[in-house]
Parts: structure tokens; C-alpha cells; sequence
């Protein structure tokens, strides 16, 4: 009877009976601590399935809510009547009402026996803590908190700026330095008698009982004034999240507990059968004589947290959309945007699939449907081409699309007449890799039949609406590879262009292109451009293109004599 298990209890009462019963027959003697805010009837049900035990017994009952004296307030009574009534006790171990024992208990009594004056329990100052969540470290000590954090955060907020505005400072007790730490402790008779029966005891209750979370400061704080050696751990298997809520553990976390080689672990799931099944078994409990070392598998949290909070990349769940510039990757890989190309080339979507092996889709904002490769309507991850859908979240659209075909290279047309909003996310995109032929638009226009007047009025529209798109573009904040090219002087030489952007892609081995795009007849574009700035629009962002093109001589040039030498 060396070791005394204390149990603060709130829910699944069904489960601390079956691990109170669980130290009772390893020989441990087991005070239990029920929430007020069970109600009587329950909790007299509960004390009374375990009556047939006189080992269990039930202390006074505290109003525990997170954060507040309560859980202080039912340890220190739980601790005393543990002291009182069992004296051979040596260490006293609290654990809470989800906890479960991972090891024989024999073993942690052995672990104990061999370590009678040492204290297990978490404690460290708060500048050496780098856990804390919500902005207070020492602040929990030197300002007052009257207010649930839960219950009533905004007189909890109001409250600590008003403290702060001020420069209120509560006067700490003499002698005391603040250390903070996990609830979850083993400590010795020696060092837990001289907390609880300490002369200054009324004095340092005052003063907690208005620290925030005092639960993870008080014995902390006070075991450094009387133990004679600390083991600042816990020896129970306790985890939190990035937001400091602890992790749950699940019956597919068997395997994992058991690596850890703790002697306890919390917060386990009421109905995680399995591990309560294989936990409280003695037949199926394992020896082990290792030291308890949660460390080992402290890297698939550390996995779990990035992955949580930073996902992966191009995938958006629905419970994590985050903010801009949180996520980790934009995209899920590497895609290449064209504008201008499809008005400038003849089919040119068949020729860059020829020459790349891409996937090649059209215009995918369109302003009637998206225009996926080969006609389909449906694609992968069944995404629609319905253009309502698309444009009620554009950058969903592209990030599925995206994440359904990877390992698959997508390329798709963009101009003026799609969905404009969706140029500021792929220009902070660094997988985009954007190629432009500004002014390009105007080329179906010039082969359209309308009325001059619609068309300076469109070809107006068109190029204010490109414009503002290049600025973009152009940002400092762009990330994309982007490449912008006016349209004159692309078509002075266009494989060149051509064949740096086909290099990029990547899709094949390198090679010079055999086969190039056919370019739309642009015998008379040049007046074209002119009739428009004659009608008082100034066509700018198709370069410097002749009004007529440069004549040739007729004439082929005579070639001088020369002689030859033998």
C-alpha cells in the first residue's frame, strides 16, 4: 500500500468505477472526487456500486470549472483525507476521470518504491515554459481573475485590460517563486503533508485562488518550497494541440500508447473500448521495465500539429479554410496559364498537348461553362463545368481541380472576356506559370462582321479590363512565373517564346519543336488598330504594330561578279 491514487471524476462514471476497481486490485487505495455539478442522484448511484470496497473512499465535493480554485480546492481535500486514513500511503498519484493506467500497477509501485523521497511533478518557472496559451505567463499571477474564461470571456477580457490600463499588480507572498506545470502529480507524504499543513496555508490559498488556472501553479509552486528532490515530469501521458485543448485518445491509439512506456495516460475516450479492454486486463498486460518516456512519440504529434494546422498543400477541408498567406501551398502542384495564345494560334490546345503531353483545357472561366479538355462536362473528383458553381468560390475551383489531377501538369486559357478575380490568386501562386500575349483579345474582333461602333466599344472594355488584369500581374506581391509579351512583338518571332514556354512545362524531354502552331491571317490588322485609334480609341497594349505591313522589293538584288582563283 505505497502508492495512494487520488481520482477527480466529472463524466463517464461508468468508467472510473471500472479503473478505480483496476488500483484496488493491484492493492492501491483509491479517493474519489465527484464534480458538484453531478447531480445527487447519479452520484449517489455511483458511490454506492462501489461501496462493497472500504479502500474507496469519496471526498468533499467542489464546484470544479476549467481554470478555476475548484480543482485545487478537491485535490487538497481528496490529498488530506488520503493522508488521514491510510497511513502506510508513500506517494500519493493524482489522476483525473479519463485516465487509464497503460502499465501493471505493480510496476508503477515498484517504479516508486525505488524512488521513496522523490516528487513527480512538472514545475518550472514561467520564463522557462514555452506552453502556455492565451497571452498570460506571468500575468496570471500579478492580476486578479474573478471571471470564468469560458463562461464569461468578455468581462474575463475587459476585466484584464482594465488591470492592464491601470498598472494594477497583485503583491505576491513572501518566499514564493510562481512555477507552472501539468495538474497531473505524484508527490511523497513528507513533501504533500507540509503543503497541506503549512502555518502560511490560509495565506497562499487567498493568493491562488485568484491565479488563473491555479491548478497548474499551485503544488507546483509550493512542492519547490518543501520537496527535497523533484522529478520535474509527470508520469502521466498527457498531450495538447497548438490551441492548448489535450489530445483524446482513440482505440487506434493502442499501439501508440503502449510505445510510450507511461505508467498513465489521459484524455481517453469513454467509449474506446478496445484500449480499456486491453489496459485493464492482466492478462494481456505486458512487462516492461522501461522508463516512461513519452519523448518517443512526441514526433507524430509534432506531425499531427503541422499537419493540422498547416495541412498540406492545395488541400482546403472544410473545417480549415485558412487565412491568406496560412495555408501551405496555394496549389497542389505546378499548372500554366496562357492568355492570348488561343486568339493568336489556330487550335492551339491540340498543339500544346501534341507538344508537352499536359493535359490542355480551354477557357476554364468562360463566362457560359468551364471548358475542360476534350469537351467534358464532369472531371476528375466530379467538379462540373457549371459556371454558376465555379464562380461562386473561383479559387475553390481551381485548388480542387488542381488537387484532383495531381501528378498530372494542367494548362488552360484566360483573357478579358473569363472570370477576372481569379488572376490575383494564380499571380500569388508560385506554382503558376503565366504567359501573356497582351492585346491579343482584339484579334477576334478584327475577323468578326459587327457594327465598328460595338467593337471600338468592346475592344474599350476588353483592353481597361487586361489592363487592370497586368497590374496585377505586375504586383509586388506576385509570386507566379509570369512572362508578358505584347503582341507585336511576339509575332516578329514567335518559336522563340514559344519554345522557352514549352521548356518549362516540362512534360517531355527536351527537344527543339518540329511542329508549330498555325497563326491566324492578320493581312490587314495593322489598319484595323488604326481605325480604332481614329475613332478616339487608343489600342496601347498590342505594342508597336505597323498600319501597313513593310513593303518588299520587287526586284530581287543583283549579285556583284567576283573571280575565282585556281
Amino acid at each position: 500500500m505505497s502508492v495512494g491514487i487520488l481520482m477527480l471524476v466529472h463524466t463517464a462514471l461508468d468508467r472510473a468505477e471500472q479503473v478505480a476497481r483496476h488500483w484496488r486490485r493491484a492493492g492501491c487505495p483509491v479517493v474519489i472526487h465527484v464534480d458538484s455539478n453531478v447531480p445527487q442522484k447519479t452520484y449517489d448511484a455511483f458511490v454506492a456500486s462501489l461501496a462493497d470496497d472500504p479502500e474507496v473512499l469519496f471526498s468533499k465535493r467542489h464546484r470544479c470549472e476549467w481554470g478555476t480554485w475548484g480543482l485545487v480546492a478537491a485535490s487538497q481535500d481528496a490529498a488530506e483525507l488520503m493522508l488521514a486514513r491510510f497511513e502506510k500511503v508513500r506517494h500519493v498519484y493524482l489522476t483525473s476521470g479519463s485516465c487509464l493506467p497503460l502499465r501493471p500497477v505493480e510496476e508503477l509501485v515498484g517504479y516508486l518504491d525505488a524512488r521513496p523521497g522523490t516528487d513527480f511533478i512538472e514545475s518550472a518557472t514561467t520564463a522557462d515554459v514555452p506552453w502556455t496559451v492565451g497571452g498570460l505567463d506571468e500575468e496570471r499571477f500579478t492580476l486578479l481573475f474573478p471571471f470564468s474564461w469560458r463562461k464569461s470571456r468578455f468581462f474575463f477580457d475587459r476585466f484584464v485590460e482594465v488591470q492592464r490600463s491601470i498598472g494594477f499588480r497583485r503583491r505576491m507572498p513572501r518566499g514564493i517563486v510562481p512555477h507552472m506545470g501539468s495538474q497531473w502529480w505524484c508527490l511523497t507524504r513528507q513533501t504533500l503533508t507540509a503543503i497541506l499543513q503549512d502555518p502560511q496555508r490560509r495565506r497562499f490559498d487567498r493568493y491562488f485562488r485568484r491565479v488563473w488556472i491555479p491548478d497548474e501553479s499551485y503544488f507546483q509552486t509550493l512542492a519547490r518550497l518543501y520537496s527535497t528532490n523533484i522529478e520535474s515530469r509527470s508520469l502521466t501521458l498527457s498531450k495538447f494541440d497548438f490551441q492548448g485543448k489535450p489530445h483524446i485518445f482513440y482505440d487506434d491509439h493502442l499501439q501508440l500508447l503502449r510505445r510510450s512506456d507511461c505508467f498513465v495516460a489521459r484524455k481517453i475516450w469513454p467509449y474506446a473500448d478496445r484500449l480499456y479492454r486491453a489496459f485493464l486486463t492482466d492478462a494481456e498486460a505486458e512487462q516492461n521495465r522501461q522508463e516512461p518516456n513519452p519523448g518517443k512519440i512526441d514526433r507524430i504529434f509534432a506531425r499531427a500539429v503541422d499537419r493540422r494546422t498547416r495541412g498540406r498543400p492545395g488541400l482546403y477541408m472544410q473545417s480549415r479554410y485558412p487565412n491568406l498567406g496560412w495555408e501551405n501551398g496555394v496549389t497542389a502542384g505546378k499548372y500554366s496559364v496562357f492568355q492570348g495564345f488561343s486568339e493568336l494560334f489556330k487550335d492551339f490546345e491540340g498543339w500544346l498537348g501534341r507538344a508537352t503531353g499536359a493535359q490542355v483545357h480551354g477557357h476554364l472561366y468562360a463566362p457560359e461553362r468551364a471548358e475542360f479538355a476534350g469537351g467534358q462536362t464532369v472531371i476528375n473528383g466530379a467538379l462540373p463545368d457549371n459556371a454558376k458553381l465555379r464562380d461562386a468560390n473561383p479559387k475553390a475551383f481551381l485548388t480542387n481541380l488542381l488537387w484532383n489531377t495531381r501528378g498530372e501538369r494542367q494548362c488552360f486559357q484566360h483573357g478579358p472576356h473569363d472570370t477576372p478575380g481569379i488572376i490575383w490568386h494564380i499571380s500569388r501562386d508560385p506554382n503558376a506559370q503565366v504567359s501573356v500575349i497582351s492585346g491579343a483579345w482584339a484579334v477576334p474582333l478584327f475577323k468578326s462582321n459587327a457594327t465598328f461602333a460595338d467593337l471600338r466599344a468592346e475592344a474599350a472594355a476588353l483592353q481597361k479590363i487586361e489592363s487592370r488584369m497586368l497590374d496585377q500581374m505586375r504586383s509586388p506581391d506576385a509570386k507566379a512565373r509570369i512572362r508578358i509579351w505584347t503582341m507585336a512583338e511576339f509575332i516578329e518571332a514567335p518559336m522563340e517564346p514559344l519554345q522557352l514556354v514549352i521548356d518549362e512545362i516540362g512534360q517531355s524531354s527536351s527537344h527543339r519543336l518540329a511542329e508549330a502552331p498555325v497563326m491566324e491571317e492578320l493581312a490587314g490588322f495593322g489598319r484595323f488598330l488604326q481605325n480604332l485609334k481614329n475613332q478616339g480609341m487608343h489600342p496601347y497594349l498590342m505594342g508597336d504594330f505597323p498600319v501597313e505591313p513593310a513593303a518588299r522589293s520587287a526586284r530581287p538584288r543583283r549579285r556583284r561578279p567576283y573571280v575565282v582563283n585556281k
